[in-house]
């Protein structure tokens, strides 16, 4: 029985020009071999499964064939590609930091470095995972990838820049490897199919590319699983199904039904979407990314970053038709604050579901407004005249009325017609509701502006003292030592001895003020504090127990004398 050999490893990249999707670094890597411009260390990094190791190993087979080709290939003829090609070429040695990532691992990696290779130019050490590597190995290592022989040279490989020394950095030319684009995913995995004579769909293709996320690597895998679940052809249903991936065609009638608010049909979509097995999260999630592919195939310029299908591409074309910009920027910011919420939400499908209404709910008003039912205007008031739009912008008042003892006065801001129109145009909802919405946006705006004495001020003081004195004690002593004065156009002078004593009033000044403005009907009070400090003749309050020492002590200074001898403290 022949051996079967994954296709991730049998159809791994053996030169350059087989690489998927880095073109830039393999040209440049090409290009210092032609013009022998060998740095000493390398540092290959970015996600996982993109050709970091593979480019890795092509680089080291390149630079020690005999006879490479004018475009800057192994030969695989010679006796140092023949040797490499069975796995038997001494001048290549692997390390797995992740298995190998202590300092006497590296001091092996030193030792090696001195013996100059047997066969062809370079020994070229690749390590795998190089950010796992301890802070004693990253140190040890400092001193060899600096300035190590002239035929060695180093090639590290890793997912996690972010986690190696800057020191490392600095001794490395650093290349960044790209995540594969769909497109060239696609067009490998179905080279591939067409080598192992596998049918398969290209819509099936194009979601194991979506589904392995820029990982040529993953992308294999996923395709070997779909041949075995499937056999020798397999469909968009196969790969769906063997994946778990969320079918495009439920995004798509979801979208529908929230054009039309058809609020019954998303929710029975969304419970047999659970019912599949599917995450509330990981749907809410596809949901925002279906919205943003109708966004960028309504303009033919960002119809390139829509990365589906041909057939997918065309009927994301057809919907977003249907969807104006106004729709698809409201939906995405639904799905957005719906994916924020989703984890600290108590009850998640709950959640999501009210989401999906909000969605529905969207296109609905725009659609009302422009159906006006003049019959429900007369819902608000009775009786009421039809409303017109003023040619002129109404004027507000913003100024209160003169003051007055005996009554309270008030200041109202027009009703805005606009918005009346607005919202008493409203097709098919209930009158009543249509009403109060009304009511809610015409409601009077109202400015209190009543005098008071100075004895009103005070008890309003009292008062406020005696109900924060359970919860801040603090701040009650605080306010009984206060004496505030009313002083002219409602301004409220308060006087502390220190400092102190300001700030801790400041902690409460907002929730006083709006206390007394209501206490006092008058939106007008201001509150302004300084601080005066008296005079040293004048007696000084005792606060602490320092001064009640120090002020008996003045009395009798044979106090202090016995606090020393006895040892004794304030407490």
């Amino acid at each position: 029985m022949e051996n079967y050999i994954v296709s991730a490893r049998k159809y791994r990249p053996n030169t350059f020009d087989t690489v998927i999707g880095q073109h830039t670094i393999t040209v440049t890597l090409k290009n210092a071999i032609k013009i022998q411009h060998l740095a000493h260390a390398y540092l290959f990094c970015g996600p996982r499964g993109v050709g970091k190791t593979t480019c890795a190993r092509i680089f080291a087979k390149t630079i020690n064939c005999y006879n490479p080709t004018e475009e800057m290939e192994a030969c695989d003829v010679c006796e140092s590609c023949m040797s490499f090609n069975q796995n038997r070429s001494y001048n290549i040695h692997e390390l797995d930091a992740a298995s190998n990532n202590s300092v006497d691992d590296i001091k092996l990696v030193i030792d090696k470095v001195r013996i100059p290779p047997q066969i062809g130019k370079y020994s070229v050490y690749i390590i795998d995972e190089v950010h796992m590597l301890s802070s004693s190995a990253f140190n040890a290592f400092l001193k060899t990838l600096e300035e190590p022989p002239a035929y060695a040279i180093f090639i590290l490989a890793t997912t996690e820049k972010h986690k190696i020394i800057p020191t490392i950095l600095s001794r490395c030319q650093i290349f960044d490897f790209n995540r594969i684009r769909i497109e060239d995913m696609v067009h490998h995995l179905a080279y591939v199919a067409e080598k192992e004579g596998i049918n398969a769909d290209s819509d099936a293709l194009n979601i194991i590319a979506q589904k392995s996320d820029g990982a040529m690597r993953d992308a294999l895998s996923f395709f070997d699983q779909i041949v075995s679940f499937a056999g020798s052809a397999f469909t968009y249903d196969d790969a769906l199904a063997h994946l778990n991936v969320l079918d495009y065609d439920y995004f798509f009638r979801l979208t529908e039904y929230f054009l039309t608010g058809n609020i019954s049909e998303v929710l029975l979509t969304y419970d047999t979407i659970l019912s599949k097995g599917f995450d509330g999260h990981h749907f809410i999630s596809g949901m925002a990314s279906h919205l943003r592919d109708v966004l960028v195939s309504r303009d033919n310029a960002t119809l390139k970053l829509l990365e589906v299908g041909d057939n997918i591409r065309e009927r994301y074309k057809s919907q977003a038709a249907l969807c104006s910009p106004d729709f698809i920027f409201k939906a995405l910011n639904v799905c957005s604050n719906c994916d924020v919420g989703y984890k600290s939400s108590k009850n998640q499908r709950l959640h999501v579901e009210m989401a999906l209404i909000q969605l529905c709910h969207i296109t609905r008003v725009p659609e009302l407004i422009e159906n006006k039912i003049p019959s429900e205007k007369k819902s608000v008031e009775e009786p009421v005249k039809p409303v017109t739009p003023p040619t002129t912008p109404p004027k507000i008042l913003t100024e209160a009325k003169p003051k007055s003892v005996s009554a309270q006065k008030e200041v109202t801001k027009p009703a805005d017609t606009n918005l009346l129109t607005a919202s008493i145009s409203i097709k098919n909802i209930n009158k009543k509701v249509v009403a109060d919405e009304v009511k809610i946006e015409t409601e009077k705006e109202t400015i209190l502006n009543e005098t008071f004495t100075q004895e009103q001020l005070q008890q309003a003081w009292n008062i406020f003292a005696e109900k924060i004195k359970a919860d801040k004690p603090r701040f009650y002593s605080t306010m009984t030592s206060l004496n505030p004065v009313l002083t002219e156009n409602n301004i409220i002078e308060i006087c502390f001895e220190n400092a102190s004593l300001k700030t801790a009033l400041k902690e409460i000044q907002t929730e006083l003020l709006n206390y007394l403005k209501t206490e006092l009907k008058n939106s007008h009070i201001q509150i302004k504090t300084s601080v005066v400090e008296k005079d040293n003749t004048q007696t000084k309050k005792i606060y602490t127990d320092a001064d009640k020492f120090n002020f008996l002590n003045e009395k009798n200074p044979n106090l202090s004398i016995l606090q020393k001898k006895m040892n004794l403290d304030f407490q």
